[in-house]
């Protein structure tokens, strides 16, 4: 197949690559951090929160200045409430474990909107902090016979403090439970890696300029760790190395591929890259991340149709809807260039070249593998037919004859059906593609 544009640099890959080097001053950083921070961070958050509450549990019963409680029936207060906090976090898990449940047997069990939103760490941290607050400062109060009333009043604004926060897991929990934010939040974070992954494409009909040919190969990199996923990647350390060198790294594996021993990681072109350089790039977890993943989104939107596609399920409205979702997806891919794969340096020489899904990838999970199961249910079929339609009209002309196949065999399939349900044998006449919404 032709290449339908030049390979181009991926802005997201290309601020990965040069973030902290002194010719990236003035330039966006990425908006997203690894996930390996994030869950940093939210240890931190806890320890800061328990922190917070020691310090002021040693700090407020000791004031000697303004108005004062009996200590003895304070202790008793702070020690209940400290004890009812401890119910507060077990909500936290309650919401998070039904939710995840119920998200994984509806939609996917890849899904982890709630599970992985701030607001869930983000409470239990407060709420640590909290019953140490509550805890440290009853044992201090049991000391002397008047405590400040600075100590009663932070227990009760932190408890309603703590009250609307888990309002707020609660409606957000609710959410989590619903189609349409699920789909929306999927396609939202869909469009983002999209927007940051790939440039605007090329005019229909522009001139493709053939890519500069690969150095020789020197030697293929294997992974040295253990099994997993390849979540995300940290190209800067591996753009110098390859920089100094005059070399070409070139991923055979990319973003949410498996990672399993010695597998063949990356072939080195040109110059030598150490092999620790090239796996040090490379973030390694249990599941896919959508941090760098834009086929996670439409992965999921397909899941989920193939889901209320199967018999257990049998509701094809959902699938319908998951398919509108994805259309979104595929327009805001059908007019961006694919080929940004080339990372390249300061100099504008590419320096590392990384595996990214092609325009029949994302038509293959979006469309293609719903075809089996949407083969019985015209509903969907038509959704599918005015789908493709759509995508010829939005997309460039070099991306037309996978849309063109596709279309073929869902039309072939729709006249299948109603030659099957035609009581005298005839056909049936097809519905226009830009009929009445099913």
């Amino acid at each position: 197949m032709v290449p339908e544009e030049v390979p181009r640099v991926s802005p997201l890959l290309h601020r990965a690559a040069t973030a902290g080097s002194p010719s990236a001053a003035g330039r966006p950083r990425p908006r997203r951090l690894l996930r390996s921070r994030r869950r940093l961070r939210a240890g931190l958050l806890q320890l800061l929160c328990a922190a917070a509450g020691l310090g002021l549990g040693l700090t407020l019963p000791r004031l000697r200045r303004g108005p004062t409680v009996d200590s003895g029936r304070l202790a008793e207060l702070l020690f209940t409430l400290g004890i009812g906090v401890t119910g507060l976090v077990s909500v936290v898990f309650a919401l998070l474990f039904g939710v995840v449940q119920w998200s994984a047997t509806s939609f996917s069990p890849r899904l982890g909107l709630f599970r992985g939103d701030p607001l869930v760490w983000r409470t239990y941290a407060f709420s640590v902090g909290l019953f140490v607050f509550c805890t440290t400062a009853g044992l201090v109060s049991g000391n002397g016979d008047r405590v400040s009333l600075a100590v009663p009043v932070t227990a009760v604004l932190g408890l309603l403090a703590a009250l609307a926060l888990i309002r707020a897991l609660q409606n957000r929990a609710f959410l989590s439970l619903q189609l349409a934010e699920v789909l929306e939040v999927v396609s939202a974070r869909g469009r983002v890696v999209i927007g940051d992954l790939y440039r605007p494409g090329p005019a229909a009909g522009e001139a493709v300029p053939v890519a500069p040919p690969v150095p020789p190969i020197r030697r293929t990199v294997r992974w040295g760790g253990g099994p997993g996923v390849v979540q995300q990647l940290a190209l800067r350390h591996l753009v110098e190395a390859a920089s100094r060198t005059d070399a070409l790294v070139v991923f055979r594996i990319g973003v949410g591929d498996r990672l399993d021993e010695a597998v063949a990681l990356a072939d080195v072109h040109g110059g030598d890259v150490p092999d620790r350089v090239v796996q040090a790039a490379v973030f390694r977890g249990r599941e896919r991340s959508s941090d760098q993943d834009p086929m996670l989104a439409v992965r999921l939107l397909a899941d989920i149709g193939l889901r209320a596609l199967s018999p257990a399920v049998n509701d094809p409205a959902t699938a319908v809807d998951a398919i509108d979702a994805a259309e979104g997806l595929l327009r805001a891919l059908a007019g961006r260039s694919l080929q940004v794969a080339d990372v390249t340096d300061a100099a504008g020489e590419s320096r590392v070249r990384l595996v990214l899904p092609s325009w029949e990838d994302y038509l293959r999970t979006a469309i293609e593998d719903l075809l089996p199961p949407a083969a019985p249910v015209p509903m969907v079929l038509r959704r599918l037919d005015r789908l493709l339609g759509d995508l010829l009209e939005a997309s460039p002309a070099s991306r037309h004859p996978p849309l063109l196949l596709l279309r073929g065999r869902v039309t072939a399939l729709l006249a299948a059906g109603r030659q099957a349900a035609a009581p005298d044998g005839r056909p049936v006449p097809l519905p226009a593609a830009g009929g009445p919404r099913p």
